[in-house]
């Protein structure tokens, strides 16, 4: 993919980022559980690899924030740092992963990023963010509990968008031909 679509698909990511959340905050508490912030930057970094998708975790909350108030200042910094990872990660393993079969590569690529981000943004509060008040139990309520539907809605939305986007030849394939 050429530098030029990578920004290009960076910054529809980063603006997916900001969009689908405004849907979702129509609902209470709907941001918290299906997490639509997620989505684009753990495709941008799929598609893109890690510097685009990095860039579009780290402008997603803080334009969304600036545009919208949401996430709240407070909550800016953690969620900014979670995305980064996603973007980040899934990116770097996207480009690694070769299983020969474009859905267990990606499959593969995004669980570990979905971990690693949660990792990344649960030490984060416990160390920076929320020094001497963040728990374990707070961090698998508010990583996997609260977010449970959102992280099912990752892998039912995420891989599929990918495999379309690459079907579709808008992104580059990863095999010759898919088995």
């Amino acid at each position: 993919m050429s530098p030029v679509k990578r920004v290009v698909v960076a910054a529809a990511c980063a603006a997916l980022g900001v969009v689908l959340p405004m849907a979702f905050h129509a609902v209470p508490g709907a941001g918290n559980a299906w997490l639509p912030m997620h989505l684009p930057v753990m495709v941008c970094g799929l598609v893109a690899g890690p510097v685009p998708g990095a860039v579009a975790g780290l402008l997603a909350p803080v334009l969304s924030s600036l545009l919208t108030g949401m996430p709240a200042a407070p909550i800016l910094p953690s969620i900014t740092c979670e995305l980064v990872t996603y973007g980040l990660v899934s990116g770097l393993l996207s480009a690694r992963v070769r299983t020969g079969r474009l859905p267990l590569d990606l499959y593969v690529s995004l669980v570990s990023a979905m971990l690693c981000g949660r990792v990344v943004g649960g030490a984060l509060q416990a160390l920076i963010f929320s020094a001497g008040s963040y728990s374990l139990a707070a961090w698998v309520a508010g990583y996997f509990l609260t977010g449970l539907p959102g992280i099912v809605l990752q892998l039912v939305v995420v891989v599929p968008v990918v495999v379309a986007l690459e079907r579709a030849a808008l992104v580059p394939a990863r095999y010759d031909s898919e088995p």
